[in-house]
């Protein structure tokens, strides 16, 4: 998907149409810009098709590039079957309807341009048109619509686009009354274009987010492939050759057995003595074996006790020389006997081996030869011949009556095959007249199958039309329904400023038949009379505050000299008081006699 967003956005950057797309612009285009990008590219190929879209209705604009892209032989890519859905793309400006024609037309321009030009001067497609518009106006016809209708439609609607231009007027005309209209204007109007954006832009990202989860579940199905791929590539390379060749070194084993010549009787016979020998000289040895183990054991009793009772001692007696040498001498003996019995264990075990070594391969060589006296006598057409043979050196008494059991065998399985074949018979009757129904209704299918696709898409076209058709209502219920709410609103604002007012023109009302009425006591709780007590009051409270204004300002330039002479006075008494304080931390020199006017300092 995103090799052919890279091949459009460059074709689309190019000479003729000179677009200024990069891959997110062009993702984030609105399904009527995108529609008008594709029209652009149809008008390179047809002049005709040059148009503003904005001009033309829905089911125009889709009849005008279904009957190009007809023309051009162009197949949706998921063929008969989604046709009604490519459709309805198309009217809606779907992407993934849009971006694969685009793609498409914009491989093959020049040889669309040059299939455009020709197909004005073929005859057999202007018929095909012509038959194709003589369907549509028949359907047309008959579908119910009448000029008389449409006419009132077209009234009914020129009515209500000078009421919506008269309510727009007035509107307009009370949004002048406000101040700052014009700002707040825009502000509606920028409002209005983030919300559209708004909206646009979590469009796209509900489907940047789907394009993720797509990735994703690509990402995981390439990891599942591969590991499917490793484990056949293992399965080819590795384990089938081996087992391969394992097979093939078994069919060579079993060619090798069946080349060599049949054993006879004689040689069976004496195998099997060899055998027995070999099974008896394998006993002896066994218990020779077991001997010799029980001697160890003894021996190795002995030893431990002897150790047992040496601890015990705890080395206190010493052994002497003669008696010392006997013990080396006897444990040598020992030491010799032990050796050569190891060494008999040790040859009867590789003589135990030999010899279960040759009992398997004279089992095998004895199976081996059972299997080709099986595979003659099945060749031979006489399988169990060796087995009764052996029957009947044992027991000839009962020749006669496995013959009679073979005999019985024989004719029961003729029997079972004559029944299978009666049964099948009657199958094949009960099945024939379905068969022959099959046929029939397969013939009828086929001639069904046209009719049938040519319902379906004077279906779809009609299911198109009628889809846009619905889109178109729903829009302008929804117009009608956000004027419904404005009017209710508005209603309700005039309703709220009619009672205010009535509350108004009533408390007007009383306060007349107040100030008209004779009783003093009455027109005292008048408003006017207390707006008039008020307003004295007022005026006399302003008279007093002038007054104190005019004493201030007379005031201000005596009061501004006494201040600054305190703050004078006030840094002057500061002074003395830090000289007082700074001779009082000096040692006395001598001593001040203050005189009037004057001070003196006495050393």
């Amino acid at each position: 998907m995103s090799e052919q967003l890279k091949f459009i956005v460059e074709q689309l950057n190019r000479e003729p149409f000179k677009k200024s797309f990069n891959l997110i612009t062009f993702d984030s285009l609105e399904p009527i810009q995108l529609l008008q990008t594709l029209n652009d590219v149809l008008a390179e190929i047809d002049p005709k098709q040059a148009i503003d879209i904005r001009e033309e209705m829905p089911e125009q604009m889709a009849k005008r590039m279904f009957t190009l892209l007809g023309m051009l032989k162009y197949k949706p890519s998921g063929g008969m079957a989604e046709v009604s859905s490519f459709r309805q793309g198309l009217v809606i400006g779907s992407k993934p309807v849009v971006h694969p024609i685009l793609h498409w037309l914009l491989q093959r321009i020049p040889e669309l341009k040059k299939r455009a030009y020709l197909a004005r001067f073929l005859y057999e497609e202007l018929v095909e048109g012509f038959k194709n518009i003589h369907k549509e106006c028949e359907q047309l016809k008959s579908s119910g619509f009448s000029t008389a209708e449409i006419r009132r439609d077209i009234v009914a609607m020129e009515e209500e686009k000078d009421q919506l231009i008269k309510r727009v007027e007035r509107l307009k005309k009370r949004v002048e009354a406000v101040s700052n209209h014009q700002r707040m204007l825009e502000l509606a109007r920028q409002l209005r274009v983030e919300k559209e954006r708004e909206e646009s832009l979590a469009h796209q990202k509900q489907e940047q987010k789907n394009q993720l989860m797509l990735c994703f579940i690509s990402s995981c199905l390439m990891k599942r492939l591969e590991e499917d791929i490793k484990f056949n590539s293992y399965m080819v390379s590795e384990k089938l050759p081996r087992e391969l060749e394992n097979m093939r070194k078994v069919v060579q084993y079993l060619q090798k057995v069946a080349s060599e010549p049949a054993m006879g009787q004689a040689e069976l016979r004496e195998l099997e003595d060899k055998a027995a020998i070999i099974v008896r000289k394998k006993e002896t040895k066994v218990e020779e074996l077991q001997e010799a183990r029980e001697e160890l054991a003894a021996v190795e009793r002995e030893l431990n006790m002897k150790s047992s009772q040496a601890r015990e001692q705890g080395g206190a007696e010493l052994i002497r020389g003669d008696e010392f040498k006997r013990y080396v001498a006897k444990m040598r003996g020992k030491s010799s006997t032990y050796k050569k019995k190891r060494q008999e264990i040790a040859e009867l075990k590789a003589e135990y081996g030999v010899l279960q070594r040759t009992e398997e391969i004279l089992r095998e060589r004895h199976t081996v030869g059972q299997q080709q006296l099986q595979s003659l006598e099945a060749q031979r057409g006489i399988s169990g011949y060796s087995d009764t043979q052996e029957e009947l050196e044992r027991v000839s008494a009962i020749k006669s009556e496995l013959d009679e059991m073979k005999g019985r065998t024989l004719d029961d399985m003729s029997e079972m095959v004559k029944k299978l074949n009666s049964v099948i018979a009657q199958k094949k009757t009960a099945l024939s007249p379905l068969i022959k129904d099959l046929r029939a209704l397969r013939q009828e299918h086929t001639e069904l199958a046209p009719e049938y696709e040519q319902k379906k898409a004077q279906y779809d076209t009609c299911s198109a039309g009628l889809e846009s058709n619905r889109s178109k209502l729903e829009q302008e219920v929804r117009m009608l329904r956000e004027e419904t709410a404005q009017e209710e609103s508005r209603y309700h604002h005039i309703n709220c400023m009619r009672e205010i007012v009535e509350s108004q023109m009533q408390r007007a009302a009383d306060q007349s038949k107040i100030n008209q009425s004779m009783d003093l006591q009455v027109r005292r709780t008048a408003l006017r009379e207390k707006y008039i007590a008020n307003m004295g009051e007022q005026e006399s409270l302003g008279k007093v505050l002038r007054q104190q204004v005019k004493q201030v300002r007379e005031n201000q330039e005596p009061n501004m000299r006494q201040m600054k002479m305190w703050k004078d006075l006030e840094t002057l008494l500061e002074c003395k008081k830090q000289c007082y304080l700074k001779a009082q931390s000096q040692a006395p020199i001598g001593h001040v006699i203050q005189d009037v006017g004057k001070d003196m300092l006495v050393l």
